[in-house]
């Protein structure tokens, strides 16, 4: 086990060296830099590629990977506003609505087209405010691009027609699940749409997505193990664990960001128990030395001591929670590969100290970036704005090429690979830029966005980009606010309807309810919820105008103690 005394020598040596002080200037200047790298990428995609999904950079043409909708753009669209780019993000959004077409006889994945698709359109209606596109009257709760997310995760709602609530992982657009589909889909697959489904329920009026994605997530939550973990594969007709590796990266990782994250948006304590029930089990089996491995959900011994580069999300995770000690050790692990290979491989063995074979790529992943934003806010430590610039100077010197940036293909030897992936531009360049970028409007600064306070709803009755963001698992902004812009109407003509019900009864009262089984019929009518008349109103939200060790990096302080 010479590897990780290595490891923590090199620890010993990055915390003794004396971190460079980035000026204002300095930020400014690499600031420059991400966009210029941005447009590159972009410009390539729109001269070489466009219609396709994604841009083939070593060929310089196009090619579709989740269902020809032209995704990069859309994954792209509130990148532009990111950067500043009003008039490219109304050219755009007015280009999607003309060209985009989701019924269509294609096969398209339910996780990534909810991620990319529903929550790119809906990202982009939320700052269309901000891009001083012409709005409809009554936005956030009407709009084209609120219609196309809206008509995108309908497509989705076949997959979740299912005996246990739990979605397919494919869907037809056109013809739905195909009979022969498999049953078998990831932990991901399963538990990553209450973001997405909730803010669309809560804009269109339509309960059907939020209760859709909380069936699935109570479903998948009664399949955990004694020892409380979920697997990597699940079947959702039986509910049995076909691949039993219990751990935070691959296929299972959103799970527990949407966890985090939906309690945070919705304040809701249902969801933050369960992530909490899960990190004990988390931190009690699959933690090593601050390293997080994996391990047999049923028994908590090692199957594979790996380091997968899709877990290092999870410093930015423990950072929302306020768990920054732990969150600070573990990306020094993670930034300690980076340092080895100029990135990280997909794959990457703790005991050897080396990558994993046929796991030596680097896709141009986000996720080390995105910790990095996050526990700078949380500590303003410039440690985190240096993996930022190495970062930048690592893509810049091994991935572009003449078309663009190309995925590596083996970070040993930096080959390339024909491919660029959408989430370059949505997340990896996103995160970049918010590094450095400390005032933003996202973090609820006003370089970007003067006069940054909007009113929404039929009579201004809600603000919203005031702040407090929660980003989807694609890097998307959604606003918290705007959850009571339009369900708080809704509601009204509930309270009314059932009035008006209660009188029409001979003793005055409504029928009471029937009672659900456990699991009830997957109509896309039915709720799962309770009722507006039964749920309690939640508090407005205090986030905006708090500093952001409140907002997100202290959890204690999103909840009130009457909530």
């Amino acid at each position: 086990m010479r590897a990780p005394v290595c490891v923590a020598l090199l620890l010993l040596l990055l915390s003794d060296a004396a971190t460079h002080q980035f000026t204002d200037q300095e930020m400014a200047a690499v600031r420059q830099r991400i966009k210029s790298m941005f447009y590159h990428a972009y410009n390539s995609y729109l001269d070489n590629a466009f219609p396709y999904d994604e841009l083939r950079p070593l060929t310089c043409d196009g090619q579709d990977t989740w269902g020809s909708f032209s995704l990069t753009l859309i994954d792209a669209l509130d990148t532009l506003l990111v950067l500043g780019n009003r008039t490219e993000f109304q050219r755009v959004a007015s280009l999607l609505q003309d060209t985009v077409d989701f019924d269509i006889d294609v096969n398209a994945s339910v996780f990534e087209t909810n991620i990319r698709v529903v929550g790119g359109l809906l990202s982009a209606h939320l700052l269309a405010g901000r891009a001083g596109m012409e709005l409809e009257p009554g936005w956030p709760c009407s709009g084209p691009l609120l219609r196309m997310a809206e008509d995108a995760a309908r497509k989705l709602l076949p997959a979740f027609q299912t005996p246990t609530g739990m979605p397919y992982g494919t869907v037809n657009l056109l013809h739905g699940v195909s009979p022969t589909e498999t049953p078998v889909t990831c932990t991901a697959g399963v538990g990553t749409f209450i973001l997405e489904f909730a803010m669309l329920s809560r804009l269109t009026g339509d309960p059907t997505f939020e209760n859709a994605a909380r069936r699935a997530l109570r479903a998948l939550w009664k399949t955990r193990s004694d020892i409380g973990l979920v697997g990597n594969h699940i079947d959702i007709l039986s509910k049995k664990w076909v691949a039993q590796d219990a751990g935070i990266g691959a296929g299972v990782d959103s799970y527990f960001e949407y966890l985090v994250k939906g309690a945070i948006m919705l304040q809701d304590e249902e969801l933050l128990n369960m992530f909490q029930a899960y990190d004990r089990a988390i931190q009690n089996y699959t933690r090593f030395d601050d390293w997080y491995l994996w391990v047999q959900m049923h028994k908590g011994t090692v199957s594979m001591p790996v380091f997968q580069s899709l877990e290092a999300f999870w410093p930015g995770l423990q950072s929302l929670l306020g768990n920054l000690d732990s969150a600070v050790r573990t990306f020094q692990n993670y930034y300690s590969v980076w340092r080895q290979f100029g990135g990280l491989p997909e794959f990457y063995s703790i005991p050897q100290g080396y990558t994993v074979d046929k796991r030596e790529g680097y896709p141009l992943r986000p996720e080390l970036v995105e910790s990095a934003m996050y526990l700078f806010r949380a500590t303003g430590d410039h440690t985190y704005l240096q993996l930022g610039f190495d970062a930048l100077e690592s893509i810049e010197r091994i991935a572009k090429t003449p078309c663009g940036y190309a995925s590596v293909k083996d970070l040993r030897d930096h080959q390339l690979d024909n491919r660029m992936e959408s989430f370059f531009l949505a997340e990896t360049i996103k995160y970049l830029y918010l590094l450095f970028d400390p005032t933003h409007f996202l973090h609820g600064g006003g370089t970007e966005g003067d006069g940054s306070w909007e009113e929404g709803g039929d009579g201004g009755r809600c603000v919203l980009g005031a702040g407090g963001f929660i980003f989807n698992t694609e890097a998307h902004p959604l606003d918290p606010a705007a959850l009571y812009c339009c369900s708080r109407h809704a509601q009204d003509h509930q309270e009314l309807r059932d009035i008006l019900l209660s009188l029409s009864q001979p003793d005055g009262r409504s029928k009471p309810p029937a009672k659900q089984t456990e699991d009830p019929p997957p109509n896309p009518s039915d709720s799962i919820a309770l009722k507006p008349g039964e749920k309690r109103r939640p508090p407005l939200l205090s986030c905006p105008v708090q500093p952001f060790s409140a907002r997100l990096s202290i959890f204690g302080q999103v909840f009130t103690d009457n909530t």
